[in-house]
């Protein structure tokens, strides 16, 4: 069906039609959200862990035609919430071509749009506005002024059109104004000057600002969103109590509330497929990775107000998967198979992530973020392991064992040292495994079983002598010395 392209086409529409015409951006969100509704589609794709929390409290903001703040720490997908919120628009609306603040050619809110309608009637032409031009974003900085926000007066215009300044004409119009008819989404909204918010509750409010200490009414048709940290409020900057009072619902978010949840996200937001090789992520190693962000939140090293973001998890998969795929380059085998050993070389990727207390800070990012790693690793060894036998591994050790392999050895070669420690290997269906198949997989679950016992301080591990018995010490020259070739062994 060809689309109007004048006025007077679109009036023979149903675009036409007092509904159409007198319908503002929120009952348009909230007519296509109760339609979703009823067709049972699903709300907000690829957000993972509100289900029961977050979009219920959403979708009661929109059905009640407010505008909402989602206030929550860092990584937690609230400017992923708004930008999708685009879904809920019409798939194109009706705008008068040229208008720069998309003036419903029904009722221009514009000098311009006024103007163009009473002059050309209905040869006006028509321009179609796609949902996702209706979305306007910006991250609230110190140096944002109202004349980005809202407008300003441009010297230019007034000059080559022959206009005063006190001319609607020659205002530059903000970001506001542009989002006529759409979404203003507004990021760290307390990062915002006070003078910057008192302009976004007035024009919405009241539909006056001055520009230039000229009056100019524009009545905006705009749904406004934004997102807050909570430490911003004593940190940096906090919301007016003027503008709080008109944001109609305050929406926490928050981080999953179990490590299956946040593993479903990590996986979901992770680049894993790499390639020229396929990557086989053994689960049990995703789940450890998932642990170390969990860790992290309840660690009182780490600043709780601040936050461990859902990125941290998602960094340190990407570096294992990274670090197994250089492996695999380096000994030429055909998958990618992480192990725990790799996480260990994805510290960079957790380091960058923490904000320290002084107790933290005084110990170092380094060793916090290996003894998280040992943590999470101990939390996953119990369970999937918990109550097994490991009485002949930990034996084999407090005789005087040693295990030192590296990581970079092909999984054969790996296996060939882990069989030489009584009952390893026959933990490994017990990590998770369906069938002793596939030698990458059993590396890793053997390496699952001896970090776990590290843990838990029954056998110690340090990076000279491996794995060794709990608090060994080195017996002098010669110990632990191992031949050429094949996997550092010594016992």
């Amino acid at each position: 069906m060809t689309k109007p392209t004048t006025l007077g086409e679109l009036k023979q529409t149903e675009w036409a039609s007092p509904a159409r015409v007198q319908r503002t951006v929120k009952d348009e969100l909230r007519e296509n959200l109760i339609c979703l509704l009823e067709n049972g589609s699903p709300l907000f794709p690829g957000i993972v862990g509100y289900e029961d929390s977050v979009i219920p409290q959403l979708v009661n903001a929109v059905l009640s035609r407010h505008n909402f703040i989602l206030l929550g720490l860092r990584g937690q997908a609230k400017s992923r919430i708004l930008r999708q919120l685009v879904t809920l628009l019409d798939e194109e609306i009706p705008i008068l071509a040229g208008s720069e603040v998309n003036d419903n050619p029904f009722a221009p809110i514009s000098k311009f749009g006024r103007e163009l309608v009473a002059e050309q009637d209905a040869r006006t032409p028509i321009a179609w506005l796609p949902r996702d031009s209706r979305f306007v974003e910006k991250l609230a900085t110190p140096d944002v002024t109202i004349a980005d926000i809202i407008g300003d007066v441009d010297p230019i215009k007034a000059a080559r059109g022959g206009h005063l300044l006190s001319d609607e004409l020659t205002m530059h119009f903000g970001l506001l104004p542009r989002a006529n008819r759409g979404i203003f989404a507004i990021n760290e909204l307390p990062d915002l000057a006070g003078k910057i918010q008192v302009g976004l509750f007035n024009i919405m409010q009241e539909g006056d600002v001055q520009v230039k200490g000229y009056p100019v009414r524009l009545n905006l048709d705009v749904a406004l969103v934004f997102t807050a940290n909570p430490e911003d409020y004593t940190a940096r900057g906090k919301i007016i109590t003027p503008l709080k009072d008109r944001i109609g619902s305050e929406i926490v978010t928050h981080y999953p509330h179990t490590v299956e949840l946040g593993a479903a996200i990590t996986h979901q937001e992770a680049w894993l497929e790499r390639t020229g090789r396929p990557v086989k992520l053994p689960d049990f190693v995703a789940e450890l990775i998932e642990r170390v962000a969990f860790e992290a939140r309840e660690d009182k090293r780490v600043d709780r107000r601040s936050g461990v973001s859902q990125r941290l998890p998602i960094s340190v998969l990407e570096n294992v998967v990274s670090n197994a795929e250089r492996r695999t380059v380096t000994t030429k085998e055909k998958t990618v198979v992480p192990r725990i050993s790799d996480i260990y070389a994805a510290l960079p990727a957790i380091t960058g992530k923490l904000e320290l207390e002084y107790e933290g800070e005084l110990q170092g990012p380094e060793s916090i973020a290996k003894d998280l790693i040992r943590r999470a690793a101990g939390k996953t060894f119990e369970a999937r392991v918990g109550g097994a036998n490991v009485d002949d591994i930990v034996h084999w050790f407090d005789e005087g064992g040693a295990l030192k392999i590296s990581m970079d050895e092909r999984s054969e070669t790996c296996l060939k040292g882990f069989s030489v420690v009584p009952g390893l290997l026959d933990l490994v269906d017990q990590v998770g495994l369906a069938a002793k198949k596939d030698p990458g997989t059993m590396v890793a679950a053997c390496e699952l079983v001896l970090e776990g016992l590290v843990a838990e301080k029954r056998i110690s591990r340090n990076e000279e002598l491996g794995y060794v018995r709990a608090r060994a010490e080195p017996k002098g020259p010669g110990y632990g010395k191992t031949g050429s070739g094949g996997p550092n062994l010594f016992q």
